[in-house]
């Protein structure tokens, strides 16, 4: 009798090639200028930021893909596989705050942010004179760009403003600050100073403010009575001589 044989393949061999497949797909992990995770990377303004992904634990050529916020960044051929450097140049104010993500193209979920942290002192701007009528209320808004957030004061003619309750109020967000004073005075005109204080350095803006006679007021009550006791007395007046017209 002729004994046949089989070759026995053990059931557990495509168990382990799946469990190495799977673990070489999950184990691919991304650095960013060494960083494994999500980090805040604090720079001035002008020079150049230079980011580097790179991919780690894969056996494989991986594509990577840059984002700038929601936006995708346009990489060049050659700059894509395994590793990829981007460089933003030159660096300004707009880029504060902004998140540059390195992705891998094939599971987007495996990903790397840096948040930008641009420190600059403060930039002011705002409306430089101002006309307003006596007893009219008026403000005073200094815009202020700083990081890191700076600190304000108002002067007027080159002193501190002494705030006045029911009269001056005093608004401030991170870029705005607000000076308001309500029914202002003659004694009120002159120059205010907006000050913004920062370690990074200081910052002046003036604001002149013209107070100006109030204007006379347009009686329309008076207007509005004089013309209707002119059409009532025309009215009494055709009235009385409707006859006189019939007449005719």
């Amino acid at each position: 009798m002729v004994q046949r044989r089989s070759l026995a393949v053990p059931c557990r061999v495509p168990v382990l090639a799946i469990s190495f497949l799977a673990c070489v797909a999950t184990g691919v992990e991304l650095s960013v200028n060494n960083h494994a995770a999500d980090f805040t990377l604090s720079a001035a303004l002008g020079p150049p930021i230079s980011l580097s992904c790179l991919v780690h634990n894969s056996s494989q050529a991986e594509e990577l893909l840059w984002y700038r916020g929601d936006g995708q960044v346009g990489l060049k051929d050659g700059n894509k596989v395994n590793i990829s450097n981007i460089c933003i140049s030159p660096v300004n104010e707009s880029d504060n705050g902004v998140t540059f993500t390195c992705r891998l193209a094939r599971d987007k979920s495996v990903q790397v942010s840096v948040i930008l942290d641009i420190q600059f002192p403060p930039r002011l701007s705002g409306e430089e004179t101002l006309h307003v009528e006596e007893d009219k209320d008026v403000t005073l808004t200094c815009n202020s760009k700083s990081n890191p957030q700076a600190r304000t004061t108002w002067f007027k003619a080159n002193h501190s403003l002494t705030l006045q309750q029911n009269r001056h109020e005093l608004h401030q967000t991170s870029e705005v600050f607000q000076l308001s004073i309500k029914k202002v005075q003659k004694s009120d005109n002159g120059t205010y100073t907006c000050l913004v204080e920062s370690p990074l350095g200081n910052g002046t803006r003036d604001f002149h403010l013209v107070v100006e006679d109030k204007k006379p007021v347009f009686p329309k009550e008076a207007v509005i009575a004089a013309v209707v006791v002119v059409t009532v007395t025309i009215l009494f007046g055709i009235v009385a001589r409707k006859d006189k017209f019939f007449k005719v």
